[in-house]
Formats: structure tokens, C-alpha cells, sequence
């Protein structure tokens, strides 16, 4: 302890902070001359907390101290001079909270922390896990477990509250906790004390958001339930516990009133008079007060218990019926006298002169009485001498016993009967100063046999206040808790209560909120850290980026004696409930006294409720038991409080910018310090409150409050009153506390316009035929944006009240000015606008006529509203007052400033607050225009009014400038034409007679005409549609007009407008225009980009008919990639095209989708196809599916196409002319026929060639598709040959008129016939098709024909491809993204083509063929495609083989010739490249090149295949096969064969020689003998790498392989042989041939072939070819090898 006091000590400073003062005083009330005692520490107070006769003091830093009568450690400590908690050092507590006799704290990471009395276990578990002690003396972590769960985890607590035997927790998921003793827990249990933290279920799934702990029962502010819809009936809404809401403003008017403030919740405690002591009562515990006197006032004495249920007593059984208050029998009046002088009556004899009464007969409710009477009388007199209870505190034992460690229970059941069992507790206290204190406890017996028939199912109203069930019932709904997870709220759990004593717990107030705000965007109302989601938004944003909602109830539970609970009774609650008369009354916070509640609401009104034995609750009703308003002096508004023991003490707003202290309760006189102790002593052994002899009836000023400071919030506990308070420095403080102080008013003043003015108009029946049907509708836009802005400020006002609480720690660029500036500035924008709409249209008259017809009296009232002008009748301006708010813009702008010039003009914080100053400021002055403009526009629309200018009128649109003075006039127009030009802020109108044009301002350009002498004022006006010319009457209208045209347009495009000079408006600009004049967009919307009267960009036009374009525009014509949807109302499906367009038809490359289902996907010309495309006819899993590609012509096929008949099983190959197959081709069936000739009108006619699948050839005269008529030759598959006449169908049988030869064994081939049946004579040369491709590929590169242009230009259209491609493809990959970046860098395509950079063309030409984006890429690409189309599926047949190797051939020289053109250094075909850094040490180039000299060979092969053959390799390989299958299968029986033989007698039987075989093998590093019997052990590596053969694609790939080959083959051999050695073939070939027949290679025929045909001809020559001859060789050989 004497460190705990020199560290207290320590803290002291002679200067104290500015911020954070604590003063405290003993709640005198004003009568008491003792100024508050002032308690100065190093740190600023954050927050206080005062129990019984102690407190709590968290400062800045999170340091707490106490002071007071520390029981828990016999210390009394004075409030000048706190101890320091040095056990909650380096805790970072951020909340501390103070009970009857307890305390916590709350740390930064939600950890709990309790310490003080714990005999009802309200300090949590004891140490060591028992619960024998009875006091915590330093504090101890109290662990919030939710073990609902799994695994169990530990709950993080944001808030803490304190009573007497209890204490409450709320956690970040706005859960509310709960542990101690009582029916105040709320929780569903049977069993107390509740030593560790449980959940209160009745609350679950509500949004709790604040707590608060009386001495014996809890508040709670928890969030109200979205409203559900309107249509539902309220009745039912109400049953249900929803909200029926419609909407803000018709809230009030459509809840009917509440008939009874009954709740089945509550329950009664019968009371024990005998003087019989519980057997489980735990025994006295004794110890001395430091001030000598005994401690019997602490809560741990433990008042009589009354064991319910018990065996072998008498037991009275009661009929559960609805009672809903208490019959309090008494035998005195109450001392309390009225304000009229006049002693209050009888509680019963007013209760008897209720009209109201549900009893129905009389008779049995004067028996009733008078059983209770008697019972009452005998109750007084057997009242211990230590009872000074009054008549309200017979019932205060509301629901069950006390909560010490018992079993004791008391059950309520709706269904069940209710048992009590009598039992007598002793009256007389046990020595010691924990002796029972003299409660005594006594059965009602309210209900006999006779009486429970008459009464059962009956429901009685409240005892009192009866009254107030209308008075607010327009803004109550019903709520009912929500459902508990352990138990149905049907069937209640027992319960358990403690005997109140004196003492209350200060009110919970909002955390510490840091730099950070309520939330915005859900009706939740939470502060506070948001981190770990404890505001209940559904997430864990700062609360920075919110506002709080107002939408709030507050719930009661515990003992409800004094009616504190606020339900209109006196009964208690075990579970929590719902006070119906504040839903709707937006209450910000509660607070709670020792008995008695007070709850806050937005609109700076306080309600207040129970125990008014002092005056506390300000006002003389008592007692009361629903909640009623505070009356306050006019010109003051509460904005916190805190409830005592007897006392309540509010902060309000008055006449100037420093707050206010109010005061309700006792008045004492100045008296000894010993009575004090001795008063203080008396009240503390009282269960509840005495009357006071003399006390306020409503709340009184306090006046050494003007000498504090700026208050920032208030506390009380016990009988003490605490306030902080903050220094004036350098004003901030004056500054926050003037833009709280103008929010409050101006939110009181808007709720009052709201309900005096806006509510009764709209409820009105005659509100329409008043109005009109367009200005009804503006009124009712008009309350709409009114009540947002109401709400905006509501929860504006009250979010800075939290600020004030905590400004010393608040950062001040957290203010929801400036974190939520665009919100403000919206709102109020849409308020002025919705003004001035009204007032445009005129219904501001109407309105006043109606407002002085329904409001009657309420007229002399809202005159008296402030700044409201009044006209000379002296009516109310309503124009005036409802312009009003948006003066508080302006204070917003100064007040801003004001906090600025407190700050270093290089601060973050200046630059924020001068920043939201400047914006503010800007849209005050804005908003003061708007309302000019709108008063003008009334004004001309007054001044013009007609039918002809009627239908210009509408509610948005302002006047700027009109002509009737004849300042501007068409020109050339006639001498009596009349001409009359408006400009509205959205259009511009030309009025001829009665004829009106009127011009959209988002289409209208402006262009002064440039003077030419002939002194004509004259402004050039374009439209979509036409142009213009008007003339003004002299240069200065010329510029007035040029002016406000200008500023019209520019403002309405979303510019300021607000420029001084006749500026241009910008050319181009976005708006969206209707075309009405005749063409081709006739009724046609476009929206988009526009330039100088034609849109130009991008953009969508939409036609009534169904079509729409949507994509580039140029010079008002579709132009440019667009997307396009055209209705076919015969099949009653739209077609649509995607791709490109020119001077408004589809030109270009695209895709059209037909509505009869084909796909054209190809290139277009003036709207026709015309050039390559490709057009899928039916689908797959049709009847009918064909494929054609090829070109185009006009729309039609001509010439050369492939057309795929995939039902018929037939593919054409061959030229084409106006959509029919004429010319030479190609036909190939699934059958295996093969034909090739020519086609006349669709149709074979004349020569050509017919091979069936068996080699079955003729080559003569076709008349029609497979019909042979005229000569011919036909040879058979065993060299037969029939030459002569034919005629038939193929496929049927042929007729024959000739000669059959049978050639002689030993007769040569005849080289005529051979040359007939020569396969490819009659198809289309290689080089004749697909030139459409190459031919879209050179037009997308800038040129006409082929090879024509500038290659300058072609480089410049691959930029803009490429640029725009990565503009508008927002879906293109991220490898895409990086191909597209490395094209944007062109390579040196200017200067001659060296060896230097060579390898950066080819590097570039892989990458452009990558993507389809570029032109190369595309044409490569397109190649794939057409080369699949024909050789892929039927087009498999091997005859085609030969075509398709000269058509990849025709492929690379046509591509090279594009290459050469974008790289004009590049040689031709066989070229050669110099290389001037060549040195002959230099080594060897790759194979793809050859070396002579100093110069590279370039050709089409070594620097195109690898990027095309790759992709079309599959259906050539394909054809590979197909033409080697025999002697594949030849090839492939041997290979067999010779792998069976081990591997010397396979190297013996090809003839390699001894020395060149093999003795060791290498297996996993270890060397192995080769024996006889060894297999695949010789020359392993070499055959590895010949395997690699079959997986590269290109001809100069395979080389490759075949070199590393040899030369793995010789690295192997080179052990075997001395000195330097070189291959012969003699010795070479052998070995060769071993390697190959292991190596087992499939289809190594055709791997051969297709080297063969396409290797670079400038190496086959050299060395590789030699090596590649060689395996040509070993093929052949192992072909003809014999197998014997």
C-alpha cells in the first residue's frame, strides 16, 4: 500500500492539463454553497466512474486510479489525492466502469479486469477457482469464454457495466454478457451467484449497443429492426415485435395507439415477515470500516433469503392471470404532495376510481382490495424499526430472493401454477457488520378460489400513469426479445433476486471511439474501435467511415418495484423487454440510478422513470412507471447525463457556446461531517429510497457550472456528482463545442418544421386536389429530401456529441465534415433542389392556403420558430423556411476555419480542415444562386404564363436569359415574323407564333460568326440535325449572349459555367440526343461521344424498331469496331454483328450471327461479304451442317473455297463462281473416293480423274457429280486396264464399250497412261488459293495489292492495331499484355538486315505470330484454320498429300514475301546475309542457317517454318502415315524382328565390326560387362537421342536430332579406337543401322518424307544432309533386310 501511495504521489504536477480536468461534489443540489472539489493529475482524465462511495479515474495513456471507501482494502482514500492501480500498469485499459461496491476495467485488446466486493459474485470467479472470498482486493482478469462454439473461443468485450450484484459486458459482436446475482442478469438460470460470464440469450441476434446498470436492474440500447413491408398489417406487425414502418415521415401517423403497457414478462415476489432465517444462508462475515463505523450498507450482508418450494410447509397455489401491476396495499397516504399543494390520494383509491378497469365486477374487486388492505396494515406493523421504507418500497422485492449462493428459486409459468411458499426470515441482524439488513419478506396472497375463477384470463391495466398510453403510442411498436438458444421464452427459468440496498452504478457511456465514428450505412448506432468488428456492421472498418443511425430501443430487466423498468408497472422482469413508449423516440443513451432511469434522445430531450423520491426525475408525477420527458426551461438542450442514487445531473446547450449544468434531486443544507457519515450510514442500510424533505421539481441550474470550463461529460455514483471538463485553448475547444451546440439546434429545429409543418400536410386528404397532381408530387419529393437531411443532421449532431466526450484524444481530421464531406454536399444539393422545384411550379401558394387551413394552431407555433419570415398578414413565409438549413453551410465554412487557424498552416490537419472550409463555402454560395434562379424563374414563369408556354414549364428547369426585348433574332428573318429565343439551364427553346423548337444544351454548339466588315452580331448554333444563325442587336448582347450560352452548355455538360468570358464550350463532349428529322436515324436515341454536332467516338444507337449499334463513331456514320443487333421479325430472332465498320456499313473484318442460325465470321465490304471468310450453316447435332471457306465476292462464293458437306460425308476443294462450284477442284468422300476435275454450274463436267480407296483409278469424261458419259480409261488395282466407252453412276455399276488390256509380265509401265491417272493434274495450283488470306493480311498492313504501299504507313497501321487492341480487350491475359508490350517496339526495319540484327527480326516475327492482334499473327492464324478445314476429318486421304506439302510451301513463299516487304533489308529466297564481325575462329552456326564464308543463308524454311509448321503439323504428319502405311507396316514387322536378338548378335548380323563393339555399360555410375545375352546395353545415349526425333515438328529440328545423333555415337566410340579417328562408311553405316533398329522409331518412313520434302535446300549438300541421306538409307535397308 505504500508504494500504491507514493506512486500516487508521483503523478501529482503543479500544472495540470488543460484538457481532462475532474472536479467532484457531493449532490447538494444549488441550495449547497460548497463549490466542486477539483483533482488535478499529470495526464487528462479520459473517464470516471463512481459507485457507492468510491471511483474510478481512467487518464490518458491508460492509467487508472481509485479513490474513496476502498472496502475491498480498508483504506479510505480522498478524491484529491486517487491511488494508482499498479496492477493494471502496461494493460492499456481503455474503459472503466464502477458498481454499488466493485470496479472494471477494460483493456485495449478487450480483456476484462474486476476487483472489489464479489459476496453475489459480480466480481467473476475468485483466485484459485473457489468462492469463499468475498472481496477482490487488486484486480484480477475476468475471461469471457463463448463456449457455444467449437473449439471455445475467448470473447472480446468493448464495453463494461456495473450494479450492485451484478455486472455486464458487451462484446465486439454486440453480444451482451452477464455475471453476479439477480433477476438483473437477464439470463435464462436457475442457479446464482453466476460466477463466470454468461450470454444473455433473450438478447441474441439483436444489436446491442450500449449498456447500462442500475442498483438491481439493467438498460440496454440495442438496435432497432429494419422495418418490414408496409402492406403486412400492423396488428400483426405488432404481435410479431416488428416495426411497421413505411417511411420516416409517415412513421407517426401510422401506428395506432397502444391499448395497455401489459407484459407477460413481469412477475411478483412475495414478501417473507416471519422472522425465521434460511438454512442455506452462508454464514456472517465480519470487518471493521476504516472510519469505525460498520459496513452493513454493503451489498455482501445478504439480505434474508426465502427458500421457495420447500416440502413440509403450507402452499398457497395461484392461477397464473395477466396482471400487470403490483396492488401496492399501504396504510398511509403518500408523503409526496403534488404541485398543486394537495396531498396525492391513496394509491388505492385511485386505483378503485378507474374508470378503465377490465374487472368486471366490482364487488369481487372491493373483497380484493380489502384482503390486500388488511394484509398490508398487518404488514406495516410487523416492519423492523431499521425499515423507513416508503409505500413504493413494499414491492420492491420484485421478482425472486436474494441472489446470494442459493438454490432458492422462485418459477413463473404463463401455463403452470405459480407456487410460493411462505417462509419467515429472521428480523433481528447478526452481530457484526455484515449482519442481515432488516428486510423482511411476506407472500401476496392476491388470489382466492372464487376470485382466480372470475379473474383467469382477464388483464388489468397499469396501476398508474395510466394516462400516458396515447401520448406517444404513435411512435411504439411492440418488440419481444429475442429467442433464447437454452430455452423457450414460453417457459421461464427460476430466478433468484437480492434485496436492494442503496447505491447505483453511473451509466454506461460510449467508449473511447479514438479518431473514428459510428457506422453510416446501417441502422446500427455503435462507436468505437471497429478493428475486431465490435460495431456489428458485418465488417471491421474504422468507424471513421461512418455516421450513427438514430433507429434505436432501449430494453429493461431486473427489479422493477419503483418502476424504473419503464413498462407501466411495478413488476419485475427476469428477461429483457422492450420499452414500447421510446421505439421511435431516437434515443442516443441510457442511464441508470439506483432506481430510477433516464434515457437521451437526438432531439436533446430526456425521459425519465421510477423512483422519484427526490425529485430526480424532474418532474412531480410519481411514481412513474413508463417513461416520461423531463421538463426543461425553453432555450436549453441536453446532450449528456448521468443518474446518482437520488439524483440525476445533466448537460445541456443554453444561451451561449459553453455548456450547462442541470440538477434533479434532493436540496440539502450544509450539516456536520458527522451527520453526514451518519446519513450516509442510515441510506446505505435502506433497500430502497427514502423521500426526500426537500428537493427540485424540475431540473435546476447549477451555477459554479460557468466557472468549470467547457464540460465535456458528466458522471454520478452514490450521493457524489463528477464532471471533465476542457480549457478554452487558443478556441478548438469553443470551436467544437459552437458546431455540436448548431447541429443539436438545428436538428430540434428541423424535427419540429417536420412535425409541426411537413407530417400534417402529408397526411392530409386533401393534399392533391390542392396542389395539383405535379406539385403533390414535389411536395411529397420535397418531405422525402427533407427528412434525409433531418437525418443527416440527427446523426451528424450526435456523432460530435461523442466527440466532445473524448475530444482530448479525438484527431480532429476525423470529424464526419470532413470524412464524410460528399455525403453533406449531396444531400444538401438534393434538399435546395427539391426547394426550388417546388417553388418553380408554384406550389409554395397553394401550400401556405393549405398550411392556414390544417394546421390551426399549430400556425402560431411555427411562427414562433426562428428565422422563419413572416408575411405582412402575419403568417409564416414557408419559402424562407424551408430555405432556412441551408444556412448552416456557411456556419460549417467558419466554424472550419475557426479549427484551422488552431493548427500550423503545414499540418495535415490544416490542410484538411481548410480544404472542407473551402468546399463548404463554395457550396453555400452555389446553393445561394440555385435559390435565386429559382425565385427568377418563378417570376418569369408568372410574368408568361399560358397554355402555349405551359407545356415549357417543368420543375428542374431554370430561366437564364429570353429575348423579349428583341436583343436576338433569327437571321434573315422576315419584317413580321416573330422569333423568341429562351435559354433554360437545360435547353435552348426558339418560339415562332405558337411553334416551339426546342434544342437540348448537351447538344448544342456555340461558335461566334468572325466579323467581315459588315458589322452583323451575328452566333453560328450547330445541332445534330442542323444549323443556325442569330444576330444580336449590338457587340455587348452579341457577348451577353455568347456568354450564357456558353456557361448553360458548360454547366450542363457537368462543368463549372462559371466563366466570365465568352469562352468556347469544349467540341466533344458526351450527351445523349434523340434524332427526330428523316434518314436512316429517324426516332433513332444515340448516347455517346459527339463533335461538333455528329457523334464522333464511341457511342450507342438504339432504333424503336429493336436495332442497336453500339460501338465507334466518325463524322456522325458507324465507323470503327461496333457491335450491332438487327430484329428479324420473321423468325422472330435478331441477327447481330461484331466487328469492323466504314462510313456507316459493315466493312472490315467481323462476325455476323444470322437469325436462321449460320455464322459468317470472315471480311465485309460496303455491307456485302466480300474476300476470306468462313460461314457455318446449321449446327454439328443437326440433319444439316456444312462448313464453306474461301472468298468472297459481292456476297456470293467465287472463287477458291473448301466446302466441307459434313452430312453427306463429301468435301470440295476447288474455285467457286457466284455461289457455285465451277472450275477446277478437288472432291473427297468419306468412302475414300477421290476425284479431281472440273465443275460446270455446280456439277463435275468434262475431264478428270477418279481413284477409289483400293487404287482403282478412271480418268475420262464426267456429266454430272459421279456419272461417267464419253471415253475414258479405267486401270485396275492388278495393272488391268479397260479403255472405251463409259456411262452411269459410279456408285451403281458403269456401262463399257472398249478394250480390256491384261499387260505382260515383262511390259514396261506405259508412261501416257501413267501421266493420265498422275494425281493433282486437274486440281488448283498451290499458289492460286487462298490468296483472299494473304490479300485481308497486306489490306490490314495499308495496301491495295500486294507488295504496293509504303512500308512506313504498314508499320504505322500495326501501331494503331496494336495499341488499340490492348485499349479496348480489357479481358486480355497478363501474357497477353506482355506480347502486345514487346510489339510496341518495332525493330530497325530501316537500315540493312545484318547478322547483328537478324536474330531480332526473327525474335520479333515469334512474337507477332503469338497473338492474333497483329497482322502477321493473324494471317498465321488464319492459315492454321484453312489448312485444317481441308485436311482435317474427310480431307484425310493420302492422295491429297502431295497439295497439301505444295500448299505449306506456297504458304511460306507468300509470307516471305509480307516479311520482306515490313523488312525491306532482308534478302530473297537463298540470300545471304554479311557478317562483318565474322572471324574463322568463330563457331558454328545453328542448323537453320548455312555458313559460307562470312555470310548467312536466309530462306523461307530456316526463318518461317518453325513459326508455321509447328501449328499445322498434326493433319500433315497425318497425310505422312497414311501415304507410308504399307511400308510402315513393312518397316515396322522387321523392327520387331531384329529387337528380339540380344545385342552383340544384332551388332554381328548387321556387320559392325568387332572393335565398335561395346565391353562395359554405365548403369547408375557403376560399370557393367556386356555379356552375350545383353539387351539395349550398347550405345544407349545415341539411341536416346534419336527417339527424340519424333518430338520436334520442323525439318531443321529433326536435323538437329539426327547430328547429335552421330555425335553421341561417336563420343561412344572414340574409347574403342586410338589416336584420331574418322568415319568411313563402311564402318559408319553399320553402326547406324544398330542404332536405328533400337531406337524403334514408329512412322519413321514418314518422318523421313516430310524432312525430305521440306528441308532447307541449302544444306542438303552439306554435312547434315549427308547424315540425314544416311538415315534415309538405314530405312531403306531395314525395309529390304531379309528376316531369314
Amino acid at each position: 500500500m505504500e508504494n500504491r501511495e507514493e506512486s500516487s504521489a508521483d503523478e501529482q504536477d503543479p500544472t495540470p492539463p488543460e484538457r481532462g480536468l475532474f472536479h467532484i461534489w457531493q449532490s447538494a443540489g444549488p441550495s449547497k454553497q460548497l463549490g466542486p472539489q477539483s483533482v488535478l493529475l499529470s495526464r487528462p482524465v479520459v473517464q470516471a466512474a463512481l459507485g457507492e462511495h468510491h471511483g474510478i479515474l481512467l487518464t490518458l495513456g491508460g492509467q487508472v486510479y481509485s479513490f474513496g471507501e476502498l472496502l475491498w482494502r480498508d483504506l479510505s482514500i480522498p478524491a484529491s489525492n486517487p491511488v494508482l492501480e499498479v496492477t493494471l500498469l502496461g494493460k492499456m485499459v481503455v474503459r472503466v466502469a464502477a458498481g454499488g461496491f466493485h470496479c472494471g476495467a477494460l483493456s485495449e485488446q478487450g480483456g476484462v479486469y474486476m476487483w472489489g466486493e464479489n459476496t453475489a459474485g459480480q466480481c467473476g470467479p475468485a483466485e484459485g477457482g473457489t468462492v469463499t472470498n468475498m472481496t477482490v482486493s487488486e484486480p484480477y482478469p475476468v475471461s469471457v469464454v463463448d463456449s457455444e462454439v467449437i473449439p471455445p473461443a475467448v470473447v472480446r468485450v468493448v464495453d463494461l457495466a456495473c450494479g450492485r450484484e451484478h455486472s455486464l459486458a458487451l462484446s465486439s459482436q454486440n453480444e451482451l454478457w452477464a455475471w453476479g446475482s439477480g433477476c438483473q442478469l437477464g439470463l435464462v438460470t436457475n442457479s446464482f451467484p453466476v460466477w463466470r460470464p454468461q450470454k444473455v440469450e433473450h438478447l441474441a441476434g439483436r444489436c446491442v449497443i450500449q449498456v447500462a446498470c442500475g442498483a438491481y436492474h439493467s438498460l440496454a440500447l440495442v438496435r432497432s429492426l429494419p422495418p418490414q413491408n408496409c402492406t403486412q398489417n400492423l396488428s400483426e406487425k405488432r404481435e410479431r415485435g416488428q416495426s411497421p414502418h413505411c417511411s420516416v415521415t409517415e412513421e407517426e401517423e401510422l401506428l395506432p395507439p397502444d391499448d395497455s403497457h401489459y407484459c407477460p414478462l413481469g412477475v411478483e415476489l412475495a414478501e417473507v415477515m416471519a422472522g425465521e432465517t434460511s438454512p442455506r444462508r452462508r454464514g456472517p462475515r465480519q470487518r471493521l470500516h476504516p472510519r469505525g463505523r460498520s459496513a452493513g450498507s454493503s451489498p455482501g450482508s445478504g439480505a434474508s433469503l426465502c427458500p421457495f418450494l420447500e416440502d413440509g410447509k403450507s402452499k398457497t397455489k395461484q392461477k397464473n392471470f395477466p396482471v400487470s401491476a403490483h396492488l401496492e396495499p399501504d396504510g398511509h397516504t403518500d408523503p409526496l404532495s403534488q404541485t398543486d399543494g394537495s396531498p396525492k390520494s391513496h394509491v388505492l383509491s385511485g386505483w378503485k376510481a378507474n374508470k378503465n378497469s377490465t374487472f368486471p365486477d366490482e364487488m369481487e374487486i372491493q373483497n380484493l382490495l380489502h384482503k390486500l388492505s388488511d394484509h398490508s396494515l398487518e404488514m406495516q406493523h410487523t416492519t423492523g424499526p431499521g425499515d423507513s421504507d416508503s409505500l413504493s418500497s413494499h414491492t420492491s422485492d420484485d421478482s425472486c430472493v436474494s441472489s446470494t449462493p442459493s438454490t432458492d428459486l422462485f418459477t413463473c409459468s404463463y401455463k403452470d401454477d405459480l407456487l410460493i411458499k411462505s417462509q419467515t426470515s429472521s428480523n433481528s441482524g447478526v452481530s457484526g457488520t455484515y449482519s442481515s439488513s432488516p428486510v423482511c419478506l411476506e407472500e401476496v396472497r392476491l388470489c382466492v378460489e372464487a376470485e382466480r375463477k372470475a379473474l383467469q384470463g382477464q388483464k388489468s391495466s397499469s396501476l398508474t400513469n395510466l394516462h400516458q398510453n396515447g401520448q406517444s403510442a404513435a411512435n411504439r411498436r411492440r418488440s419481444l426479445p429475442g429467442t433464447p438458444t437454452h430455452g423457450s421464452p414460453r417457459r421461464r427459468q427460476p430466478c433468484a433476486c437480492r434485496t436492494p440496498s442503496a447505491g447505483r452504478m453511473q451509466a454506461a457511456a460510449p467508449e473511447d471511439v479514438g479518431d473514428r465514428l459510428p457506422s453510416l450505412e446501417t441502422e446500427v448506432w455503435s462507436w468505437g474501435r471497429g478493428s475486431e468488428g465490435q460495431l456489428g456492421h458485418g465488417d471491421q472498418l474504422d468507424v471513421g467511415d461512418r455516421l450513427p443511425s438514430l433507429e434505436t430501443e432501449v430494453w429493461s430487466w431486473g427489479r422493477g418495484s419503483e418502476g424504473q423498468l419503464g413498462h407501466g408497472d411495478q413488476l419485475a422482469r427476469l428477461q429483457p423487454l422492450c420499452i414500447k413508449s421510446l421505439t421511435g423516440e431516437e434515443v442516443i443513451k441510457v442511464a441508470a440510478g439506483s432506481h430510477h432511469s433516464l434515457a437521451l434522445t437526438a432531439q436533446c430531450q430526456v425521459y425519465s422513470w421510477g423512483s422519484n423520491m427526490c425529485g430526480q426525475l424532474g418532474h412531480v408525477n410519481s411514481p412513474v412507471t413508463v417513461p416520461q420527458q423531463v421538463k426543461l426551461s425553453d432555450g436549453l438542450w441536453v446532450w449528456d447525463m448521468s443518474a446518482g442514487q437520488s439524483h440525476s445531473l445533466l448537460l445541456a446547450d443554453g444561451d451561449c457556446v459553453q455548456p450547462i449544468l442541470l440538477y434533479c434531486g434532493q436540496q440539502q443544507e450544509p450539516m456536520s461531517e458527522q451527520s453526514g457519515r451518519s446519513l450516509q450510514s442510515q441510506r446505505s442500510c435502506q433497500r430502497s429510497p427514502n423521500r426526500a424533505e426537500s428537493y427540485t421539481v424540475r431540473p435546476t441550474l447549477l451555477p459554479f457550472c460557468m466557472e468549470m470550463g467547457y464540460i465535456s461529460s458528466v458522471c454520478s455514483g452514490g450521493q457524489n456528482c463528477a464532471l471533465l471538463a476542457d480549457q478554452n485553448i487558443m478556441g478548438f475547444i469553443s470551436a467544437i463545442h459552437e458546431l455540436a451546440s448548431r447541429e443539436r439546434h438545428l436538428y430540434c429545429w428541423l424535427s419540429s418544421v417536420r412535425k409541426l409543418l411537413l407530417t400534417p400536410l402529408r397526411i392530409r386528404e386533401g393534399v392533391c386536389p390542392s396542389l395539383g397532381e405535379p406539385c403533390t408530387q414535389l411536395f411529397f419529393s420535397l418531405s422525402e429530401s427533407f427528412v434525409r437531411l433531418s437525418a443527416l443532421i440527427g446523426r451528424h449532431a450526435t456523432s460530435l456529441s461523442y466527440f466532445l466526450h473524448d475530444v482530448q484524444s479525438r484527431n480532429v481530421t476525423s470529424l464526419p465534415l470532413l470524412t464524410h464531406t460528399e455525403h453533406f454536399l449531396d444531400i444538401y444539393k438534393e434538399y435546395c433542389s427539391a426547394v426550388g422545384d417546388f417553388q418553380v411550379m408554384g406550389g409554395f401558394q397553394s401550400l401556405q392556403k393549405l398550411s392556414l387551413e390544417c394546421l390551426g394552431s399549430r400556425q402560431t407555433i411555427l411562427a414562433q420558430l426562428p428565422v422563419a419570415d413572416q408575411s405582412a398578414s402575419g403568417d409564416t413565409d414557408l419559402v424562407s423556411l424551408l430555405y432556412w438549413p441551408l444556412q448552416q453551410l456557411h456556419q460549417y465554412s467558419r466554424l472550419l476555419l475557426k479549427l484551422a487557424t488552431c493548427y500550423d498552416v503545414l499540418t495535415m490537419e490544416y490542410q484538411g480542415l481548410q480544404q472542407g472550409c473551402s468546399q463548404y463555402e463554395f457550396l453555400s454560395l452555389s446553393l445561394l444562386r440555385r435559390k435565386k434562379e429559382a425565385e427568377s424563374t418563378f417570376l418569369f414563369w408568372k410574368s408568361h404564363s399560358g397554355k402555349n408556354t405551359e407545356v415549357l414549364r417543368l420543375p428542374q428547369r431554370r430561366v437564364v436569359c429570353e429575348s423579349s426585348n428583341r436583343s436576338l433574332t433569327l437571321q434573315n428573318a422576315g419584317r413580321f415574323s416573330n422569333h423568341w429565343f429562351i435559354l433554360f439551364n437545360d435547353v435552348f427553346v426558339h418560339t415562332q407564333f405558337s411553334t416551339h423548337h426546342v434544342y437540348p444544351l448537351t447538344c448544342l454548339w456555340v461558335k461566334p460568326v468572325t466579323e467581315d466588315g459588315s458589322g452583323i452580331c451575328a452566333i453560328k448554333i450547330t445541332c445534330p440535325e442542323g444549323s443556325f444563325t442569330v444576330v444580336a442587336s449590338t457587340p455587348q448582347e452579341k457577348n451577353k449572349w455568347l456568354q450564357s450560352l456558353n456557361q448553360a452548355v458548360d454547366q450542363v455538360l457537368g462543368g463549372g459555367g462559371q466563366g466570365s468570358s465568352p469562352v468556347q464550350t469544349a467540341m466533344s463532349r458526351t450527351a445523349s440526343y434523340t434524332f427526330t428529322g428523316e434518314g436512316r436515324f429517324k426516332d433513332a436515341q444515340y448516347t455517346g461521344c459527339w463533335l461538333a454536332g455528329r457523334p464522333h467516338g464511341r457511342g450507342t444507337m438504339k432504333w424503336p424498331d429493336g436495332r442497336m449499334y453500339s460501338g465507334s463513331f466518325k463524322n456522325g456514320l458507324e465507323d470503327g469496331y461496333g457491335e450491332c443487333v438487327i430484329p428479324n421479325k420473321v423468325l422472330n430472332k435478331p441477327d447481330s454483328y461484331q466487328g469492323l465498320w466504314r462510313d456507316g456499313k459493315i466493312h472490315g473484318f467481323g462476325k455476323y450471327k444470322y437469325a436462321s442460325g449460320e455464322v459468317y465470321e470472315g471480311c465485309f465490304c460496303d455491307g456485302q461479304r466480300y474476300g476470306y471468310g468462313m460461314l457455318s450453316s446449321g449446327k454439328l447435332a443437326k440433319a444439316s451442317y456444312s462448313v464453306f471457306i474461301g472468298q468472297w465476292i459481292q456476297d456470293r462464293k467465287t472463287g477458291y473455297g473448301v466446302y466441307d458437306d459434313i452430312t453427306r460425308g463429301e468435301k470440295y476443294m476447288g474455285l467457286w463462281l457466284d455461289d457455285q462450284r465451277h472450275g477446277s477442284a478437288v472432291v473427297v468422300t468419306q468412302g475414300g473416293l477421290y476425284y479431281e476435275g472440273t465443275f460446270r454450274e455446280n456439277k463435275m463436267s468434262g475431264l478428270g480423274l477418279l481413284v477409289s480407296d483400293d487404287d482403282t483409278a478412271f480418268h475420262g469424261e464426267f456429266s454430272d457429280d459421279w456419272t461417267v458419259s464419253g471415253k475414258g480409261v479405267l486401270s485396275l488395282t492388278n495393272g488391268d486396264c479397260l479403255e472405251g466407252l463409259f456411262s452411269g453412276d459410279w456408285s451403281t455399276g458403269l456401262k463399257v464399250i472398249g478394250t480390256y488390256t491384261k499387260p505382260a509380265i515383262d511390259e514396261p509401265d506405259s508412261r501416257e497412261r501413267n501421266n493420265l491417272l498422275r494425281v493433282g493434274q486437274h486440281a488448283v495450283t498451290a499458289g492460286q488459293r487462298w490468296g483472299c488470306v494473304f490479300d485481308e493480311c497486306w489490306s490490314r498492313l495499308g495496301c491495295d495489292v500486294a507488295g504496293r504501299g509504303e512500308w512506313a504507313a504498314a508499320w504505322e497501321n500495326i501501331a494503331v492495331m496494336i495499341t488499340a487492341a490492348r485499349r479496348h480487350s480489357p479481358d486480355l491475359t497478363r501474357s497477353q499484355r506482355k506480347v502486345l508490350e514487346c510489339l510496341e517496339l518495332i525493330p530497325q526495319h530501316k537500315d540493312p538486315v545484318t547478322t547483328a540484327n537478324y536474330d531480332n527480326i526473327r525474335r520479333y516475327l515469334i512474337k507477332a505470330c503469338e497473338t492474333p492482334l497483329h497482322p502477321l499473327g493473324w494471317l498465321v492464324e488464319t492459315l492454321v484454320t484453312v489448312y485444317r478445314m481441308t485436311y482435317v476429318g474427310v480431307g484425310s486421304n493420302r492422295r491429297l498429300l502431295r497439295q497439301a506439302v505444295l500448299e505449306v510451301q506456297a504458304y511460306l513463299t507468300h509470307f516471305y514475301s509480307i516479311v520482306r516487304f515490313l523488312f525491306p533489308g532482308l534478302p530473297a529466297d537463298g540470300g545471304s546475309i554479311p557478317d562483318p564481325t565474322f572471324s574463322p575462329s568463330k563457331s558454328r552456326r545453328s542448323s537453320n542457317t548455312a555458313e559460307q564464308g562470312c555470310a548467312v543463308v536466309v530462306s523461307c524454311p530456316s526463318l518461317l517454318l518453325p513459326l508455321l509448321l509447328p501449328r499445322l503439323y498434326p493433319p500433315l504428319f497425318t497425310l505422312y502415315c497414311l501415304q507410308e502405311e504399307q511400308e510402315e507396316a513393312q518397316y515396322w514387322e522387321r523392327i520387331l524382328r531384329l529387337n528380339k536378338q540380344p545385342d552383340q548378335s544384332l551388332l554381328s548380323f548387321l556387320g559392325v565390326q568387332e572393335k565398335f563393339w561395346p565391353v562395359w555399360m554405365s548403369i547408375l555410375g557403376e560399370k557393367k560387362q556386356i555379356v552375350s545375352s545383353s539387351k539395349d546395353a550398347c550405345f544407349i545415349s545415341a539411341v536416346e537421342t534419336l527417339q527424340q526425333i519424333s518430338t520436334t515438328f520442323t525439318p531443321s529440328d529433326k536435323l538437329v536430332v539426327i547430328q547429335k545423333t552421330f555425335e553421341e555415337l561417336t563420343q561412344e566410340i572414340k574409347p574403342m579406337v586410338d589416336g584420331d579417328f574418322l568415319w568411313c562408311m563402311d564402318d559408319l553405316f553399320p553402326l547406324f543401322l544398330y542404332v536405328v533398329v533400337r531406337s524403334r522409331i514408329r512412322n519413321l518412313g514418314a518422318e523421313v518424307s516430310l524432312i525430305e520434302d521440306l528441308m532447307d535446300p541449302n544444306i542438303q549438300h552439306g554435312e547434315v544432309g549427308m547424315m540425314f541421306t544416311t538415315l534415309k538409307a538405314c530405312y531403306i535397308q531395314i525395309q529390304h533386310e531379309s528376316t531369314s
